[in-house]
């Protein structure tokens, strides 16, 4: 049945133009030319083949990635691609690997943090990949607290040189990409020590590996951690352990940039400010803001194909079964995380933004807006990736059994996805730094500073304290302006609540401690408020293509809506609306799940992914699923004969009954 649509009565049923979605989608129609371009490149190629990838060992897993990246590198030179185009060709190659860290950190890292001297030493050879490095923080005793990190960087004015040292076994660096097997050298942090004092926390280029043989230098220990949850997923990825052992490096390899130490050991500030370093934290939250939503629209994808052409129950005399698509229980699940998809999508590309303008803001010496734009970014990180990773394990449940088998593509996504929930900034850890800057905020009301970007609402404090929501029947909950009153209220009543329950305290230490569930929660309330609002931003700008706008505005519906039920809880609670008020936006919601049905495949046919990328059975554009699960199965390398390594010694005694006579 090759060639056959199954889902082509679907796509028939759409009300919309699904070109145009695609280029939203994508951001501009160079950015859809450029991913389409290369996706199908690499799906074409059947050196990227990844279906087998859940059944190998470890070691024939690493090495084949390692084949990968070679290969992609090999692409990349040869197709003379630009550096967007060797990056789109990576995303879509789509395994976990040393260079993810090698151009995601650790050259960002020397941008950021290193001299002029130093980015024209060390980036021409990360540029050709004639060293291979990765970004050595994390500690086997911390993580998210980088000012509790222990390795030590001490100067020897003797030699004008650092000693690197792990002094304790808890100070091991542990967890890095790429360290384990594969980096030549490593950004480390660690403590800088001159004149037996503690600078705090700097970077310093280590070299780990000798260029010639690949062995670990002297006093370097070096190994790969084990293997991580999940088949297939991040073992493709040789996260390390390192130790030093009185390592030395020249004076020049510390990251110079913001800080520096004279040939005497004198510890000096730069004029360039601290936190021009901020702009590569910025940097890269807003891309795993924007990969949040490459995950989970993936998830979304195959989950809403396949409940299109999976049939269960209701059948009429004999007549087909119902999709399993048309159950509400279905749409009430699934389409508030195509939702978020779109959602996700949008305050990404307005993050995009706003790192354009902090950075420049910052290069003009301009630090107002930098701690908003911190809280913004930390919240957001926080917020769609474990809303992502939630999503991911909801669609898998939403697929029922078949889900559940690795060639439906969804455990190896979840499991390669959930790490985002703890790296680059643990999220509840996150959402406490937000609440303190919500604090702040709230501390500050009345001394005349106006809040400003996300938190602007804020200065409208008074008024949101006492407000009563207008909606009268459902439809007024699809008015942009009651939806954003609700959302800024509960978030503006959930931050004053807990700032009055901290002033009880009179070490507000301890009630940051005590009330930090609270804090959290009203964390949450305000990082939501800014995806509804870039999203309604989003729908007032002009929107090209016929019928687009109309289903972005039903999915923005569906969005602040089953936020609303979901913690109706927090909004009645505060007094934002009325149980009443509540039912009425839960009947709206059902409404726009009505609306969204007949678009749902197209939908997810605008994210314009290749079955190659989308790794899923169950997700395969042609619907065609049953004949390509059961033609998978006889791949199993259990199935290369028909008795199983193991019959004679175990199954075969048992089965005559002569196990007594059998040794175990």
């Amino acid at each position: 049945m090759e060639g056959v649509d199954y889902l082509v009565d679907e796509r028939k049923k759409a009300q919309f133009d699904v070109d145009a979605m695609k280029i939203v989608w994508a951001g501009s129609r160079h950015a859809f030319e450029v991913s389409d371009r290369i996706s199908k490149l690499v799906a074409g190629d059947p050196a990227f083949r990844k279906d087998d990838r859940t059944m190998l060992p470890r070691k024939e897993l690493f090495k084949n990635t390692l084949r990968k990246a070679a290969y992609a590198w090999k692409r990349i030179i040869e197709l003379r691609l630009s550096e967007e185009e060797a990056s789109k060709l990576r995303f879509y190659v789509d395994e976990p690997a040393f260079t993810d860290l090698h151009w995601g950190m650790f050259v960002p890292a020397i941008k950021g943090q290193g001299t002029d001297e130093q980015q024209q030493k060390w980036l021409p050879l990360a540029y050709k990949m004639q060293i291979i490095g990765c970004y050595a923080q994390t500690e086997l005793g911390h993580g998210s607290n980088v000012q509790g990190l222990e390795t030590t960087a001490t100067f020897d004015p003797k030699t004008d040189e650092f000693i690197i040292h792990s002094p304790t076994l808890t100070s091991s660096k542990w967890w890095p990409g790429g360290l384990g097997k594969v980096s030549t050298h490593a950004v480390v942090y660690a403590r800088l020590i001159t004149d037996g004092k503690d600078q705090g926390v700097h970077g310093f280029i280590v070299q780990l590996r000798n260029l010639e043989d690949h062995n670990p230098l002297p006093g370097i220990t070096l190994g790969d951690i084990g293997t991580k949850f999940g088949n297939g997923a991040y073992n493709t990825m040789d996260n390390g352990v390192l130790r030093f052992d009185h390592v030395r490096i020249p004076r020049d390899q510390m990251l110079m940039r913001v800080s520096q130490v004279t040939r005497e050991g004198k510890y000096m500030q730069s004029d360039v400010p601290r936190q021009l370093v901020y702009g590569t934290m910025v940097y890269v939250r807003q891309t795993i803001v924007a990969d949040a939503s490459c995950a989970l629209s993936r998830a979304v994808c195959i989950a809403t194909r396949y409940s299109a052409v999976r049939r269960q129950f209701g059948s009429q005399n004999g007549g087909p079964e119902t999709q399993v698509i048309d159950y509400k229980t279905q749409q009430s699940r699934l389409f508030p995380l195509l939702a978020s998809a779109y959602a996700f999508r949008f305050v990404g590309e307005w993050l995009n933004w706003l790192y354009t303008d902090v950075t420049q803001k910052l290069q003009a010496n301009d630090f107002s807006t930098l701690p908003e734009v911190h809280a913004c970014t930390a919240g957001l990180k926080s917020l769609t990736t474990s809303a992502t990773a939630d999503g991911i394990e909801e669609c898998r449940k939403l697929c029922g059994g078949h889900g559940y088998l690795c060639s439906s593509g969804l455990p190896e996504l979840f499991a390669v996805y959930v790490p985002a929930c703890t790296y680059e900034g643990d999220n509840i850890v996150l959402l406490l730094q937000v609440a303190r800057f919500l604090m702040k905020t709230v501390s500050q009301l009345g001394t005349g500073k106006k809040p400003v970007g996300t938190i602007a609402y804020m200065g409208r404090v008074k008024y949101l304290m006492q407000c009563r929501s207008d909606a009268q029947n459902a439809v007024d909950w699809l008015k942009p302006s009651i939806v954003l009153e609700a959302f800024e209220a509960r978030a503006a009543r959930m931050s004053v609540a807990c700032a009055q329950n901290l002033s009880k305290f009179a070490n507000p230490e301890e009630g940051f401690a005590e009330l930090a569930a609270d804090l959290v929660e009203a964390a949450v309330a305000h990082c939501q408020l800014i995806v509804v609002s870039k999203f309604i931003e989003k729908l007032q700008q002009d929107i090209p293509g016929k019928g687009v706008k109309k289903q972005l505005e039903v999915l923005c519906g569906i969005y602040y809506l089953s936020l609303l039920h979901k913690y109706q809880g927090d909004f009645i609670a505060t007094s934002c609306i009325s149980p009443k008020q509540a039912s009425l936006a839960n009947d709206q919601l059902r409404a726009l799940y009505s609306q969204v049905r007949p678009n749902a495949i197209a939908l997810v046919d605008a994210f314009n992914y290749t079955d190659h990328y989308l790794g899923s059975i169950l997700g395969c554009y042609d619907g065609n699923v049953y004949p390509k699960l059961y033609e998978a199965a006889w791949k199993d390398p259990l199935n290369e004969s028909d008795i199983p390594d193991g019959y004679h010694e175990y199954i075969r005694p048992l089965l005559k009954q002569q196990l007594r006579a059998a040794r175990l």
